[in-house]
C-alpha cells in the first residue's frame, strides 16, 4: 500500500440552472486543478457540496470518472449521514475500482468516540478492501476526533484507515503514526505541517491555488528557498472572510458563468462581499488569469 501524500484539492460540483449536477464540468473542473499542479482531489466534499447532491447524480459521475486517465488520483467523498447509504455508494464506487474514501462521521446527531469507532467497523465489515481517510472536521458535523479515537481505529484497521483530513487542527501537530497520511485542511498549514511531517493539504482553496500550492510542496521536498508561501497564506485569508463555497463560485463565475448555479441553502456572495474579494485578490496580483501561472 502507497501512502496519500500531496497537493489535494477539495474540488467544486458544477451545478446546472436546473440545480442538476453537471457530471461533464465537474470531472473537468477537478481534472484541471490535476494539470495545474495537485495531486489529486476529493470528489465530493464538502466544497463539492457533497450532502445536497442526489445519490444518483454521483453514481453517475463516478461512472464516468472511472474511464479517467486520472481515475486513480481522485478521493471519493461519501457526504452522507446514513450509513446504509455510506455503504452502498461505496460498494458502487468499489465495482469500478475506486478504493480511497473520504468519509465524514454524520452531522446532526450527539456521540462520542466509541460510537464513531463503532460507525467505521460497520462500514469496514462490509467494504474491507478500501482505503479510509478520516475527515475531521468539527465545524460541519459536530465531533471532532480524538488522537485516542484516531489511534484506535488505525490499530483495529491498519490496512484500511489509512489517513485524516484535520480541518479541526486538533491533531496535525501531534498525532504521529507508521504509514499514515496526515492532510490539514488549509494552506495556512501546508509549511508548517509539512516540517513536522504532514503529507500535504486538502482544501477548499485550492480550486484556486493549486499551483503554488504545488511549488510550496515541491520547494520543501527540494531543499529550496521558499519564494510563494506568503502569498499562498495571503490567498487563503483572503477567501477565509467569507463562507469558502460561496466565495469560490463568486470567484469563478467571472470565468464560467455556470459558476453562478449553487444548490439551496447555498448561495453566492453579496455584490459588496464579491467585489471586495476580488479586490483583495487583485492587491494581491491574484486574478482570475494571474492564478494558472502562479
Amino acid at each position: 500500500m502507497t501512502k496519500i501524500s500531496g497537493i489535494f484539492a477539495a474540488t467544486m460540483s458544477v451545478i446546472n440552472s436546473d440545480l442538476s449536477l453537471n457530471v461533464e464540468k465537474t470531472i473537468d473542473h477537478a481534472e484541471k486543478l490535476i494539470d495545474q499542479g495537485c495531486h489529486g482531489t476529493a470528489i465530493f466534499g464538502s466544497t463539492g457540496q457533497s450532502q445536497l447532491i442526489p445519490i444518483s447524480e454521483k453514481i453517475d459521475l463516478l461512472n464516468k470518472l472511472s474511464k479517467s486517465k486520472y481515475k486513480d488520483k481522485h478521493l471519493i467523498g461519501t457526504g452522507l449521514n446514513s450509513l446504509g447509504e455510506t455503504i452502498n455508494f461505496m460498494k458502487v464506487a468499489r465495482s469500478i475500482n475506486f478504493k480511497k474514501f473520504l468519509i465524514m462521521p454524520p452531522a446532526y446527531y450527539k456521540y462520542g468516540d466509541i460510537e464513531v469507532i463503532e460507525f467505521y467497523t460497520r462500514i469496514i465489515e462490509s467494504i474491507p478492501d478500501c482505503e479510509i481517510i478520516l475527515y475531521n472536521f468539527e465545524k460541519l458535523c459536530g465531533y471532532k476526533f480524538s488522537m485516542e479515537c484516531v489511534e484506535e481505529l488505525v490499530k483495529k484497521f491498519p490496512d484500511q484507515i489509512v489517513g485524516v483530513k484535520d480541518s479541526s487542527y486538533n491533531l496535525f501537530e501531534n498525532l504521529k503514526l507508521k504509514n499514515f497520511s496526515i492532510f490539514p485542511g488549509s494552506e495556512l498549514k501546508l509549511l508548517k505541517g509539512l516540517e513536522l511531517g504532514c503529507s500535504g493539504i486538502i482544501t477548499a482553496t485550492c480550486n484556486v491555488t493549486a499551483a503554488i500550492s504545488r511549488k510550496v510542496y515541491d520547494d520543501f521536498y527540494s531543499e529550496k528557498k521558499q519564494s510563494v508561501n506568503q502569498k499562498l497564506c495571503d490567498v487563503r485569508r483572503v477567501f477565509d472572510k467569507y463562507n469558502l463555497i460561496s466565495g469560490l463560485h463568486s470567484f469563478f463565475s467571472h470565468e464560467d458563468v455556470i459558476y453562478k448555479n449553487i444548490l439551496p441553502p447555498l448561495s453566492l456572495l453579496n455584490k459588496i462581499d464579491e467585489k471586495d474579494l476580488l479586490n483583495n485578490l487583485k492587491e494581491l496580483d491574484f486574478s482570475n488569469k494571474s492564478y494558472l501561472a502562479a
